[in-house]
């Protein structure tokens, strides 16, 4: 039988073992990061998400990504303080991962299966954007579309929604999902 997501072996940014079981019972916020793009001020409204519902159960994780205009090319200790020094990060972070892709994380392969389609931004425009500067690489329909793509699993483990990188962590229709899932016990 394959192997559960919470069970998926992962590593901490200071590369201490880890997987999502350490997490079990709590909501989780799934995010790949990067600290030299357009979208890396996100981290200060995921700091916020964290901070404001980390006492109900919501847990964001961080997984820094290089395959997005190489927009994360630090090793993790440099992603790690940069983090931290910039943007106050607190919540979780883990070692840089492959999130699209030959050599894709085993974790990442399981979030695309359990959710192939990613909720857009009511203008949609990120896509096209992306198309028009030539940085869309082509790929399937059900790859990571750029960073911070947004995954939720809900506190029994499974994958419940997803996001596009444009939607912002505190955008009604994902925070709409999170306090959803911070509800069930």
């Amino acid at each position: 039988m394959n192997q559960t997501l919470q069970d998926i072996p992962l590593r901490r940014i200071d590369g201490a073992a880890s997987s999502l079981s350490e997490f079990g019972g709590k909501v989780l916020l799934v995010v790949n990061v990067a600290s030299e793009c357009g979208l890396t001020p996100q981290y200060e409204a995921l700091e916020r998400l964290f901070e404001r519902y980390r006492e109900r159960g919501l847990i964001v994780l961080g997984f820094p990504a290089n395959e997005f205009g190489a927009q994360e090319p630090g090793a993790n200790a440099e992603i790690a303080a940069f983090c931290t020094t910039k943007f106050g990060v607190q919540f979780p972070m883990f070692e840089k991962v492959v999130v699209k892709g030959e050599g894709r994380h085993p974790l990442y392969t399981a979030l695309v299966a359990a959710q192939p389609v990613a909720r857009q931004k009511k203008d949609g425009t990120l896509r096209a954007s992306l198309e028009k500067h030539g940085l869309l690489t082509p790929g399937k329909d059900d790859d990571i579309l750029w960073n911070f793509e947004k995954f939720v699993v809900g506190r029994n483990g499974d994958v419940v929604a997803r996001f596009a990188p444009d939607v912002e962590p505190e955008d009604p229709q994902l925070v709409e999902v999170i306090e959803g899932e911070l509800a069930k016990t």
